[in-house]
């Protein structure tokens, strides 16, 4: 473990004195930084030119946390007491620049994860990457005792397989490409996907007076984003400490009711299970609502039911209706790729999601479908046990030396 870290140099392999942490978004900062605080070396591998990059490259400029500040905050550097209570985009993206900066964090920028395999003859992780800088193609493996996976949820964006998407003559984007409604100004927009971005993009087209219809094809709860003026979910956990969660989920749904009223009036069905229940036995977060739902209910933004087919210049609903196009934005979520690069571990599934306890060294950061309040309480826990490891491992070789 305690090797020379060998200069990273083409076609050659680096031995890492420490864990090889493959992602530098929030959850591969958070490890980073809590290791760093324990004395363990790391690598941090991205296959961007910057941290955060689904923050900085793959999000809408209007997008601000859905939580309040003190639900989202990284270990052991609170946000700034200027920063408002829903921090905006720059203002997130600015926060984890000066994170990594206090925590001295240098991934290894444009280095793309090949594979990664445990090597059961060594008990070691082999990491390969490609790193391409202009006409030169740099490839590494890394060999490390430890892997985190840090890659997140959010990897990639998913594209359903539409009938007749391809035939449609019209812009088709995903989410993650989509920054502003300004260039859609009077122009019919079909908006896929009723979760979080579904409705913001939605509200945004609408406030720059394009004219949106969003998909609703199955239920999903909406929610105020604050109640009487105090955090919808701020007010969830403080109730779920005294109450169960069935009862938090039959309140929280009762108060909506007074402030939204009926929204399967709407077209926006409820699920039969509540809110909080559904985010703990399917992973399916319910939407907090900053304004998206008033446009609703005045028109402005128009629901519609799942999509039968496209064609060249319109879309057919499951239920016959048509309507003319213009653009569609594929809201439709995310997905992680670690099925994709990590080679002969079943500790994964094929969505490529932790199955449980994880072994041989590997760890998995930002996959508890809990957003950024997850994402610190993985990190700060992977790096008590790493360190651990780490300090049993430091003193057995310090007893060696003292005995030879």
């Amino acid at each position: 473990m305690f090797r020379f870290h060998e200069e990273n140099v083409p076609g050659r392999c680096v031995w890492v004195n420490g864990p090889v942490i493959v992602g530098a978004g929030p959850s591969g900062l958070a490890v980073s930084a809590c290791l760093r605080e324990q004395g363990v070396p790391f690598v941090v591998i991205e296959r961007e030119d910057c941290i955060a990059s689904l923050w900085q490259k793959r999000t809408y400029n209007r997008l601000k946390l859905h939580l309040p500040k003190k639900f989202c905050q990284l270990p052991n550097l609170p946000f700034p007491d200027e920063y408002p209570e829903y921090p905006n985009k720059k203002q997130f993206i600015t926060y984890l620049e000066n994170y990594a900066s206090k925590f001295d964090i240098k991934p290894q920028f444009n280095e793309c994860v090949q594979s990664a395999k445990y090597d059961e003859k060594c008990s070691i992780w082999r990491v390969k990457t490609i790193s391409t800088m202009g006409s030169i193609r740099t490839e590494t493996e890394y060999m490390c005792q430890m892997l985190v996976v840090a890659t997140g949820e959010n990897a990639e964006g998913v594209v359903p397989n539409i009938e007749g998407l391809q035939e449609f003559s019209g812009e088709v984007i995903h989410a993650k490409d989509y920054k502003s409604g300004e260039k859609y100004t009077g122009k019919k927009v079909l908006v896929v996907g009723c979760g979080n971005s579904g409705m913001e993009l939605s509200l945004d087209l609408s406030n720059h007076n394009a004219k949106p219809s969003m998909v609703v094809r199955s239920s999903v709860h909406v929610l105020p984003r604050e109640i009487f003026g105090k955090s919808t979910f701020d007010l969830a956990v403080m109730m779920m400490k005294w109450l169960p969660l069935w009862l938090v989920d039959n309140i929280l749904l009762i108060l909506t009711w007074l402030i939204l009223g009926n929204t399967q009036k709407y077209g926006i069905k409820r699920p039969s299970l509540g809110p909080l229940q559904l985010k703990n036995k399917h992973g399916k977060t319910p939407v907090l609502d900053i304004g998206a739902f008033e446009r609703i209910r005045s028109g402005d933004i128009k629901v519609v039911p799942g999509i039968k087919r496209f064609h060249r210049n319109s879309v057919e609903f499951i239920n016959g209706d048509f309507q003319e196009l213009d653009s569609v934005v594929l809201a439709t979520g995310y997905c992680s790729n670690v099925p994709y690069w990590l080679q002969g571990s079943q500790l994964f599934d094929q969505n490529g999601f932790p199955k449980g306890q994880m072994s041989n060294g590997l760890y998995a950061a930002g996959f508890t479908r809990r957003g950024l309040a997850g994402v610190s309480a993985d990190a700060i826990k992977i790096a008590q046990d790493i360190g651990s490891v780490w300090k049993q491992e430091l003193n057995q070789i310090k007893k060696e030396v003292s005995y030879s």
